[in-house]
């Protein structure tokens, strides 16, 4: 038997709770890595028992042992868990492996007293995977119902995020299944040396704000080999992130793969180095799109999107500067995120709309060095011809464009 008493940092714990004398170390003969089965802490996989608590637990007895830990979350069960903080530091590399299903509460009146922007939250964890195969389930239906965008009658109200990492280093998320958040699926927020791979998101088309991957702030960030189908954009790239890279993505339903949006508000927001590379979208209401707010600043930078299918896609290409989603006109300012050096090379497929291509940028800071290459995009319907829409935008094209380029090579 293992005693608290005996792990550093234990702080906040009974030193009396004991640790399972069977089956602790993954390996008994090095014991380099403890395994802590949250059923063996008294955690109940009936999906009605509250087993907020005994997470908190076991996190924070993992947190504490200076050997490598593996959480496991056992195949098979689902464990019901409230809005929970998983904090660091922690003594050693942590490992939250999912088997099983873990859920939200139904009801949204849980969150009372509680951040409402949060149900699954880790801030402040270096070197933590979490992977497992299992399911994170948000249960989101009666969220969505409460919706403005639902009901105009409701009011304008915030939703929690299914899973936030917040200020993790050397993070690494793979083959997990989030289905039905509240609101967005995963967040990464001021998030350093990032691997996201075989994640697969799934809600309706019609649950508002399900963005699949929201990358915010964070640097050194690769997703790949993602299936992602939701009621917003599949993946959402916003202020102040750089050097990151997507490939391999799946993506339908939903509003597709976006850099923003950026500037609400008269706010500052750069985005720079980004490169999405491989993707299949499929009934998406955009395709891959760039979308600023009138009255921002900063820029939009150093941007590709490369190797793309589009499948009957709404506007499959778009850079919009006049981007506005709010219940009242947007007012005209002349202030804009700056976009340049953004190039879009081998797309092709079939357009649900008439505008194939659509570059509507600001009056008063054009877009630069916009390029294209090898694009094939068609009308998915027979009775209508595909086109372009250039509005202030400057750059190059080669190679066959269809439809054909409205690019000015002369600013």
């Amino acid at each position: 038997i293992y005693l608290l008493s005996n792990i550093p940092n234990s702080n906040g714990f009974d030193p009396i709770i004991q640790l399972p004398s069977s089956g602790l170390y993954e390996n008994n003969f090095s014991r380099s890595k403890v395994v802590l089965n949250i059923d063996d802490f008294g955690a109940n996989g009936d999906g009605i028992t509250d087993n907020t608590k005994i997470m908190q637990n076991v996190w924070k007895v993992a947190c504490s042992i200076p050997s490598t830990v593996k959480i496991v979350i056992p195949k098979g069960k689902s464990y019901l868990v409230k809005p929970i903080d998983f904090p660091g530091p922690c003594e050693s590399n942590v490992t939250l492996r999912i088997s099983g299903t873990v859920v939200a509460p139904r009801d949204p009146e849980v969150w009372n007293g509680s951040n409402v922007h949060k149900w699954l939250y880790f801030h402040g964890v270096k070197h933590l995977t979490v992977d497992g195969g299992g399911i994170i389930d948000g249960k989101g239906q009666i969220w969505w119902a409460r919706s403005c965008k639902i009901n105009e009658s409701n009011p304008c109200t915030h939703a929690p995020t299914a899973i936030t990492f917040h200020k993790c280093n050397n993070l690494k998320v793979r083959d997990i299944t989030l289905v039905n958040s509240q609101q967005m699926h995963v967040a990464f927020t001021n998030c350093v040396h990032v691997a996201v791979s075989g994640v697969r998101v799934t809600a309706p088309a019609d649950s508002p704000n399900t963005d699949g991957v929201h990358i915010s702030a964070s640097t050194h960030f690769e997703l790949k080999d993602a299936i992602i189908g939701t009621g917003d954009d599949c993946i959402s790239i916003v202020g102040n992130s750089s050097r990151v890279r997507i490939k391999n993505i799946v993506c339908g339903p939903g509003h597709g793969i976006s850099i923003g949006s950026l500037g609400k508000s008269n706010s500052s927001a750069a985005v720079r180095d980004v490169v999405v590379d491989g993707a299949v979208l499929t009934n998406t209401e955009n395709g891959v799109r760039i979308k600023t707010w009138q009255g921002g600043s900063g820029f939009a930078r150093k941007i590709t999107f490369q190797n793309i299918q589009m499948h009957n896609v709404s506007n499959p290409i778009i850079i919009d500067q006049y981007y506005c989603d709010s219940p009242i006109p947007c007012l005209n300012q002349t202030s804009a995120v700056i976009i340049d050096s953004v190039s879009f090379r081998n797309i092709k497929g079939t357009s649900a709309t008439e505008d194939a291509i659509v570059l509507s940028c600001s009056e008063s800071h054009p877009c630069k060095k916009i390029y294209l290459e090898n694009i094939q995009l068609v009308s998915f319907s027979e009775m209508i011809i595909a086109q372009s829409f250039c509005w202030e935008v400057y750059g190059t094209s080669s190679g066959s464009i269809c439809p054909p380029s409205c690019i000015s090579s002369v600013l």
